[in-house]
């Protein structure tokens, strides 16, 4: 009884220091307070997250990440992934949008892991308007998101590990297309006291992105009532950074028996183009079959609240997980997410 009184003071002390931090002033969200760092960063589908277990808590899984989506919030949580392992992430985003993730990895060694993901964002198709025809050309395009990475991880002593990144981005719509390389980088502290974990992740340190393409060439001429020929013209695209995101999280264990599992998290997130962000998430396992989630993310306009469930199961030597998340948004509705896994011990 000590020991729980003892966790629930500690969750309420770093609740109590860090919440105050994102109700000043109420400045909310990635279009609210002053606007100072809105728009500084494209690449802006990197800063949606994977996986419905992650997402029913929030986000505040930088700390308790320890499956394939760790790959996307601490790639230091990839080296308690045991075994052959894979995993498919999808979520219905709103008009039309679809967001996955897909990721594999394999042991390296005792102490090392190595895995792939893939993360696409794609539209459905949109009508080309013009000024002379809003209604629509008749012709359409896409966009179309990609990130395409490879991770090392592993323990460097019994209570700390580490994980890096390195990927491939590529943003396109229509013939207009840039590409850019990045690295992610995260630790994670093991206390080994009441499960309480550390986790420290920063991610998209990458190279400028330009676009470029046939929709930025055109001909014109220099004065329409000349008959000379007409001129080939190229019009000039900035260049952008991809959105740099740092992440702290401490995870505790409230409850831990072998039939019962409660948790409870916390995450510090700051962007470099828009406000910082708290997060903090709860989850329950009843005899490791059956899991119910809960969260809510301060400092943003959209999101908020969000919950979901997960189920696992062993069989024959092969672990499955199937998790399910559901999130309210202020103005597009219902995200919901499906995420599956597969590992072999």
């Amino acid at each position: 009884m000590k020991k729980f009184v003892k966790r629930i003071i500690l969750i309420v002390l770093i609740t109590t220091l860090v919440v105050p931090a994102y109700t000043k002033d109420n400045v909310v969200g990635s279009s609210a307070g002053e606007f100072l760092k809105v728009g500084a960063a494209g690449s802006q589908f990197l800063k949606i997250g994977v996986g419905a277990r992650a997402n029913a808590m929030a986000g505040a899984y930088t700390a308790v990440a320890n499956d394939l989506t760790s790959l996307y919030w601490n790639p230091a949580g990839l080296a308690d992934v045991k075994g052959l392992s894979a995993a498919f992430h999808y979520t219905q985003w709103f008009a039309g949008f679809t967001h996955n993730f897909a990721a594999i990895s394999l042991p390296l060694g005792e102490n090392f892991v190595i895995a792939a993901q893939l993360i696409s964002f794609d539209s459905d198709r949109i009508p080309i308007t013009t000024l002379a025809q809003p209604a629509g050309t008749g012709a359409y395009y896409k966009v179309n998101d990609i990130a395409v990475g490879a991770t090392i991880s592993g323990y460097l002593t019994d209570q700390f590990s580490f994980g890096i990144t390195a990927k491939l981005v590529n943003n396109s719509f229509s013939s207009l297309s840039s590409n850019g390389i990045a690295f992610d980088v995260g630790t994670m502290y093991d206390t080994e006291i009441s499960g309480i974990k550390l986790g420290f992740s920063i991610f998209n340190l990458g190279t400028e992105m330009k676009y470029e393409g046939q929709d930025l060439k055109s001909t014109k001429k220099y004065i329409e009532e000349l008959k000379a020929a007409p001129w080939d013209i190229s019009f000039l695209a900035n260049s952008y950074q991809m959105p740099l995101i740092f992440r702290a999280g401490i995870t505790s264990n409230i409850i831990e028996t072998d039939d019962h599992l409660w948790k409870i998290s916390g995450d510090f997130i700051t962007l470099s183009d828009i406000p910082e962000q708290f997060a903090i998430g709860t989850e329950y396992t009843w005899h490791n079959i059956l899991s119910i989630r809960a969260g809510y993310v301060f400092g943003h306009d959209q999101l908020g609240i969000s919950g979901g469930l997960g189920f696992s199961y062993f069989t024959g030597g092969v672990k499955g997980t199937i998790d399910y998340s559901i999130t309210p948004t202020a103005d597009i509705g219902l995200i919901n997410r499906l995420s599956i896994s597969v590992g072999l011990d």
